[in-house]
């Protein structure tokens, strides 16, 4: 019998001969957490095996308990640290082998160090960074860490990382890999397949909704100057119809006093959630709130484009009540701001 490359054997041919190994009672534990397009395929390659060699079974038992062993330190203290203790224990090759194997299988992010470092410690490494090097490395980060590291950096680069990071869509992994090696070598072996998707507008809105209010004028001004468009994206999604759930009684009904015409608000309400639909009806008079309900079930479907633009209308007014600070909203930090 010719002998087996058992690193020459796809991923389902391994997981087969595994399952083989580990026997009828775990194999069904094991079925039980997989997909069912992965059990047929699986299913499959055990039908055509016909025999497994002894040391093939074995070889392939030390594969899955060394990823098991590297998930589990993975857990424990990140990729860097699986990296060290496998490297002590199996040698820097082996080790090499395993990591790059979990980093495709699990799809483990770049900079998974940087996510576990002290923020103002990684500010000082960074700040003096060119801002499209700051903007890659924020867009990884956690939105609360991201959000301290730019609260904190210059003023005339806060909005200048913000708009490379909105505008931020494929990055190669050749460049991921000079940045990652440049904050921390030992993760440079780090395999990362294809292009990566980071950045863009809904990491900006996510960073931007937990810095604090004066950094978030000071970057939405500059921004709305250099790129309005862009700036008018952002702001878009930073405040969206359902947060008015997060308001107070007191600011829904300074709302609803300004120039609000009643038939866009039934159309705005129309597609809005029961939830807001009751609190906005708790803040208007009986007769009025029996008025827009009534509009509301008379006038039929309506189509989404209206309905959006008329959510839209109510929320630019919001907005306008911005800048003379008379909404107080609860951001997720904790803290209020002037809206």
């Amino acid at each position: 019998m010719p002998e087996v490359d058992v690193e020459k054997l796809s991923g389902k041919v391994k997981a087969a001969i595994l399952l083989i190994t580990l026997g009828p009672e775990k194999s069904a534990k094991v079925f039980k957490c997989l997909k069912e397009d992965e059990i047929e395929a699986i299913t499959l390659e055990i039908a055509n095996i016909v025999t497994v060699l002894p040391e093939v079974k074995e070889e392939i038992l030390e594969e899955f308990y060394q990823m098991c062993l590297a998930q589990k330190y993975i857990t424990e203290g990140g990729i860097s640290y699986a990296k060290q203790v496998l490297e002590k224990a199996l040698g820097e090759e082996k080790a090499f082998d395993i990591i790059t194997k979990m980093t495709n299988s699990l799809q483990v992010r770049p900079f998974d160090f940087v996510r576990k470092a002290d923020p103002s410690q990684l500010l000082n490494f960074i700040q003096h960074e060119h801002p499209q090097t700051i903007a890659l490395i924020l867009s990884y980060l956690k939105s609360q860490q991201a959000a301290q590291i730019l609260s904190e950096l210059p003023a005339e680069k806060q909005a200048e990382v913000t708009k490379r990071i909105a505008i931020m869509n494929t990055t190669s992994p050749d460049i991921i890999r000079e940045v990652e090696q440049a904050l921390e070598k030992k993760l440079s072996n780090l395999v990362i397949d294809g292009y990566t998707t980071i950045g863009g507008i809904d990491s900006v809105v996510d960073i931007l909704n937990a810095v604090d209010r004066t950094t978030e004028k000071n970057i939405m001004d500059t921004l709305e100057s250099e790129d309005y468009e862009l700036s008018d994206e952002i702001r878009k999604k930073m405040f969206v119809f359902e947060d008015i759930l997060i308001l107070s009684n007191m600011d829904i009904q300074l709302v609803l006093r300004q120039e609000i015409d009643n038939k866009e608000l039934a159309i705005a309400l129309k597609g809005s959630s029961q939830e807001l639909q009751k609190l906005i009806f708790s803040n208007l008079s009986k007769r009025l709130a029996s008025m827009i309900k009534e509009d509301m079930e008379f006038m039929g479907p309506v189509r989404k484009s209206d309905v959006e633009e008329a959510q839209q209308k109510i929320v630019n007014i919001i907005r306008r009540l911005q800048d003379s600070g008379q909404i107080t909203i609860a951001r997720a930090g904790g803290d209020d701001i002037i809206v």
